[in-house]
């Protein structure tokens, strides 16, 4: 390991009878090999703890430091792995509050430092759960839609607020959004009888949280489309 500052042991074992038994001296600071952004900090000749290489930033050997000041470090160092695991959660894509509190909670984040990566996030304009929720209908409509039942359902599970959920999914077109799910659906059952084609597609799409009107709906539209189509292209 590359060694950024370090101290003598001799002068170590000098300075220790002057300490109160509670304190301890900083002998080493060392970046991490595995991870350049984390140094290791030696006390008192051996390794006790790592931190977020701009947490350890203002550290210098010699520098005596209370058990109070350790704990301080070794927090902020929690709370800053805490943030870091949280953001790179959220690359993959758009999270809710409360998502981001049970990936915490699941990776034995401190309870108590839980709040303060959620407030930061949010701070950041990095968590917000009406944007959560907008994007995920948006995502949905777009790729793989949904009736308002199931949408509410999928939210609720994230944690969002039904308040929030009946803004996001407010100005759903159900019609529209069966029709384009079934027409998508449509071509893997084209070779049907008409029995088993309802049957199929109806069953997809009340899985997808359509009503029963809706859905019947949709069914027979696209089976007229497909009888339409199939007679053009016998002529």
């Amino acid at each position: 390991m590359r060694e950024l500052w370090s101290t003598g042991h001799s002068f170590l074992c000098r300075r220790q009878a002057s300490f109160g038994l509670m304190e301890k001296e900083i002998t080493a600071l060392r970046l991490q090999e595995k991870n350049r952004r984390r140094v290791s900090v030696y006390l008192n000749g051996e390794y006790a703890f790592g931190l977020q290489a701009t947490i350890a930033a203002p550290l210098r050997v010699g520098q005596i430091l209370s058990p109070e000041e350790i704990g301080q470090l070794r927090e902020r160092d929690s709370a800053e792995v805490a943030f870091d695991r949280a953001l790179n959660f959220l690359s993959y894509r758009s999270r809710s509050r409360a998502e981001i509190e049970g990936y915490l909670e699941r990776h034995k984040v401190v309870p108590e430092i839980i709040p303060l990566v959620v407030d930061r996030l949010t701070e950041a304009g990095l968590l917000d759960d009406k944007d959560f929720a907008r994007y995920w209908v948006e995502n949905r409509e777009a790729f793989r839609p949904r009736g308002k039942r199931l949408l509410r359902s999928e939210l609720r599970g994230k944690g969002v607020a039904d308040a929030i959920i009946d803004q996001a999914i407010e100005g759903i077109d159900e019609s529209e959004g069966a029709y384009r799910a079934a027409r998508a659906r449509a071509p893997r059952l084209s070779q049907l009888d008409y029995q088993t084609f309802r049957r199929r597609l109806s069953g997809f799409l009340q899985r997808r949280g359509f009503d029963y009107g809706t859905v019947k709906e949709s069914v027979t539209r696209v089976w007229q489309e497909l009888q339409t189509a199939a007679e053009k292209e016998s002529l």
